[in-house]
């Protein structure tokens, strides 16, 4: 499956990498590796935003594995980017969270309604594709043409 590399970055991780948004399909992919400052966080928020709307994604996945930490601010931000896509009619799911970031969300009370999680990117994409019915087909038509 190909993948177009958006031109939004999401801003620098604390190591100062960009963070890219990659679409597969009708899927933006994003893998966070690292802390996020807060101002990279606001600015990944605006990009996936963005993207979604110039894009027509119908789903966004937020790969969560490379995060040891995640503070009540990116746990808002998080939860608020699952609102506004899901307002440009696009759903989100975070995925590879570690338990420890889980129990840190919840001991902050953080309970991100509206957003969605899986263990693994594969278990998130089968989650979209079971909200959007044509998804798999769309990916597997893909995956064959030459």
């Amino acid at each position: 499956m190909s993948g177009d590399l958006f031109a939004a970055h999401g801003g620098p991780s604390s190591y100062g990498a960009p963070v890219p948004v990659l679409k597969l399909g009708n899927v933006l992919l994003v893998s966070l590796q690292g802390d996020l400052h807060d101002g990279a966080a606001e600015q990944l928020q605006q990009d996936i935003s963005d993207t979604v709307a110039r894009s027509g994604a119908t789903g966004v996945v937020i790969d969560l594995s490379g995060v040891e930490m995640v503070d009540s601010f990116l746990g808002r931000v998080l939860g608020d980017i699952a609102a506004q896509t899901s307002l440009l009619a696009a759903g989100t799911v975070v995925a590879g969270m570690r338990p420890a970031v889980a129990i840190t969300l919840v001991e902050l009370g953080l309970t991100l309604p509206g957003l969605r999680t899986a263990l693994s990117t594969e278990e998130a994409l089968r989650l979209l594709g079971e909200a959007d019915p044509t998804f798999s087909h769309r990916v597997h038509a893909r995956q064959e043409s030459p």
